[in-house]
């Protein structure tokens, strides 16, 4: 299967050296366990920032520049848009589900891991995932597959684990006028700038301060 993650992977040392451009207005450390602190702050509430290993090409974010949100909460939708992406209301987010439980959410067995088919979902589980249902009760879905995507899959099997949910809204990394983040202080500006709650860069967790989350 072919790896839409062709960019640059950077390395400790050069996020480290973008994140200290940054401190006076930030404040970071090193997760002990990336993945359950990133699931907890999603199923929280929050929206976060998720900057994993080298950038996808192609037309949509597919977890290593995206930023990810709880897809239970009905509300979750109108929050992002308000808060992060500022375009039309209509306009939906994609559910990126593990491809293990697929199926078990949408009519379609077979995977779509570039964000690029468009599937029912299935009536019993619409209002399970509404902030990633379109009002005709459709998904356009990203299939996580573990050999893919590793990173992004562990991400979401932790928020499995603790929601029993195998699916997290996600929107690419940016905002309205501008590409999606491409290098560590590109996601550390687009951060400052917006207002979402949290960034995960690699292992980092950055946090603005003053900010409680």
């Amino acid at each position: 299967m072919f790896s839409p993650y062709l960019g640059k992977v950077y390395s400790d040392e050069e996020i480290m050296n973008d994140i200290l451009q940054y401190e006076d207005m930030i404040i970071h450390y090193v997760s002990k366990d990336i993945f359950k602190e990133a699931a907890d702050s999603i199923a929280g509430g929050n929206i976060i920032g998720w900057f994993q290993s080298g950038s996808e090409c192609g037309p949509r974010a597919l977890g290593h520049r995206s930023l990810l949100a709880d897809p239970r909460r009905k509300e979750m939708k109108d929050i992002v848009n308000h808060r992060v992406k500022f375009r039309e209301s209509f306009r939906p987010f994609a559910p990126s589900v593990l491809w293990e439980h697929q199926n078990d959410y949408f009519d379609l067995d077979i995977p779509s891991p570039y964000m690029l088919m468009v599937a029912d979902i299935w009536p019993k589980k619409r209002d399970i995932i509404p902030s990633v249902t379109h009002v005709d009760g459709t998904g356009r879905l990203q299939t996580v597959i573990k050999e893919l995507a590793p990173r992004y899959y562990q991400l979401i099997e932790s928020f499995y684990d603790i929601t029993g949910i195998p699916i997290v809204l996600n929107t690419s990394f940016n905002v309205k006028g501008e590409p999606i983040v491409e290098t560590p202080a590109d996601a550390i500006r687009c951060f400052l700038g917006t207002n979402f709650d949290e960034l995960y860069i690699h292992n980092y967790v950055i946090h603005k301060k003053g900010v409680t989350v």
